[in-house]
């Protein structure tokens, strides 16, 4: 029966991973037509002074102040001056429901097979950590629209369930020892949450680099000519956004280390002892408070403010891709 289980849910986790593939297929033709719409806009502005010279300098049709650029663009919702939504972004949020649902039933069916929470090892704190990372991003579009990052969530969980199921995936087994806890559901629980906020806030910062007007990734983004940017918020909004949900990661992140060493006390009798991966969960700690205290009491806004959340996001990556596989310690089992 174990085994049946596992097997139906390792089925559904593939599914939800070609739902969330057409997801990223739609959210990237999304950003297609915003790119196109911002080329004939600029096409149009082009010809709006001879028009006007012809005209004997007759008035515009569009409203005071308002340019062709500004009549054509498409809002962040997906709608265009002519009112119509677009049926990609409607269907890349769809399938990422979909596939949220169907994952979920994967993440679950993992759980009741093993007969514990499915997230004592890195496979399982994978499709768990994924769909967290949905979850938020589906959470935080009730409050504020942020549709525009479809494409680097659904392409950030499409590799990450990738690599976790060619490469970490093991069978239902026992928990170690040190793993006999209530406190595997609260400290790991708690990390996969800070993650999943510290995901959604580096996809903020890279798109703000992009926005940022004089920064080498803006001017990539200039030779690369992604036209679509002049559809999504400004850099200023974007570090807004990007401050605030770091915020609500370093909460949880806090919580996680001060968990963690409660639960290194209970099971080894210390609170600190230098584990590698205890080390690397302090460092991200480091890294986001540095950013927050510097933003917030230094000045450090535009381009630094991003690199320094970027730069802690990827500390997260290394902690779980690197740490956890190359580096030995009392944290060996998170490799199992």
């Amino acid at each position: 029966m174990t085994q049946t289980l596992d097997e139906i849910s390792i089925i559904l986790i593939y599914s939800a991973m070609a739902v969330y593939a057409l997801a990223f297929i739609a959210f990237a033709l999304d950003l297609a037509r915003r790119s196109s719409t911002v080329k004939r806009a600029v096409a149009a502005e082009s010809k709006v002074p001879a028009a006007v010279g012809a005209g004997g300098g007759g008035a515009s049709s569009g409203a005071p102040g308002a340019s062709a650029d500004d009549a054509e663009l498409v809002s962040l919702a997906g709608v265009d001056s002519a009112g119509k939504r677009s049926i990609a972004l409607r269907l890349g949020v769809s399938f990422t429901i979909l596939g949220f649902v169907i994952q979920l039933g994967g993440v679950i069916l993992r759980g009741i097979a093993a007969s514990r929470v499915p997230w004592a090892n890195m496979y399982e704190f994978s499709i768990t950590g994924t769909l967290l990372i949905v979850a938020v991003f589906l959470v935080v579009l009730i409050r504020q629209d942020m549709r525009f990052l479809g494409t680097f969530v659904t392409g950030l969980v499409l590799i990450l369930l990738g690599i976790s199921t060619l490469q970490y995936y093991v069978t239902v087994a026992p928990l170690p020892p040190a793993l006999q806890s209530a406190w595997l559901v609260i400290h790991v629980l708690v990390a996969i949450l800070g993650t999943a906020f510290f995901a959604l806030g580096g996809a903020l910062s890279v798109i703000q680099l992009l926005q940022t007007k004089g920064d080498s990734v803006s001017r990539l983004a200039t030779v690369l000519r992604l036209r679509f940017l002049k559809t999504l918020p400004d850099a200023e909004t974007l570090e807004r956004q990007a401050y605030r949900v770091n915020i609500v990661g370093f909460v949880f992140w806090t919580f996680t280390l001060i968990a963690g060493a409660i639960w290194a006390e209970r099971a080894w009798g210390r609170y600190w002892g230098w584990d590698t991966k205890e080390v690397w969960t302090f460092i991200i700690w480091v890294i986001y408070a540095g950013y927050i205290h510097a933003r917030a009491t230094r000045g450090w806004r535009g381009s630094r403010s991003a690199w320094l959340a970027i730069v802690g996001f990827a500390a997260v990556l290394f902690n779980f891709g690197v740490v956890n596989v190359f580096f030995k310690g009392l944290h060996a089992y998170s490799g199992l």
